[in-house]
């Protein structure tokens, strides 16, 4: 853990959960800025990529209005990251030329993008979308998406507590009940969620082969 790199650094959690009390961005900013005027070497963590959906450039922004030198650190972003890990590229030849990544936190932060996308013609990668996954996938089968189209709800990914919800958009727009989830979840939707059953059965049986004892 790259905490674990830093042992006696002060540490200020700044996380933000969904439909959880947070501290306000402006907040973070000040924080950021204090510290760094005060001569402390000053690490902003954050999971996945800091400019996608990370607020990261914000805190840019305000960095530079303050004057204050910085180094943003690329990271990978869980829209990809994720559905790699359960075993489902975002993009394949024949399925899926392109990726689209939207956040699903409401309405008003996807629907100009999903509406202006052709049936079938891209991956739908939802991040902070669990509580509208009903509304993305009607949303989609309005737009002339088959209901059958393949999707996947990827919880916790790179964590012990990972796990995958193998699913149609018709089941989607029925609502879920994990809503609640105390784990992050991506939904990734395509026909590419459909190569999932052959590369995890290989993965599982190359673990199993190289875990069985030698006669």
């Amino acid at each position: 853990m790259p905490l674990a790199l830093a042992p006696h650094a002060r540490r200020v959690f700044v996380g933000k959960r969904a439909g959880r009390a947070a501290m306000r961005q402006e907040t973070i900013n000040r924080l950021l800025i204090r510290a760094a005027r005060r001569g402390e070497r000053v690490v902003r963590l954050k999971g996945g990529d800091p400019f996608v959906f990370g607020r990261g450039g914000e805190e840019a922004l305000a960095l530079a209005a303050a004057g204050i030198p910085f180094e943003v650190v690329p990271g990978v972003s869980a829209a990809i990251a994720a559905a790699g890990l359960a075993h489902i590229p975002v993009t394949h030849r024949g399925l899926s030329s392109g990726f689209v990544v939207v956040s699903g936190h409401a309405e008003e932060a996807y629907r100009s993008i999903l509406e202006t996308l052709r049936p079938q013609s891209a991956t739908v990668v939802v991040l902070m979308g669990l509580a509208h996954s009903d509304s993305i996938a009607k949303l989609l089968i309005a737009r002339g998406w088959n209901s059958l189209t393949p999707a996947a709800v990827l919880f916790g990914a790179s964590t012990p507590r990972a796990s995958v919800w193998m699913s149609t958009l018709a089941e989607l727009q029925q609502g879920l009940e994990y809503a609640d989830s105390a784990d992050a979840g991506t939904i990734v939707i395509g026909d590419v969620v459909r190569l999932r059953a052959a590369l995890a059965e290989t993965v599982e049986d190359r673990a199993a082969i190289s875990s069985s004892p030698v006669a």
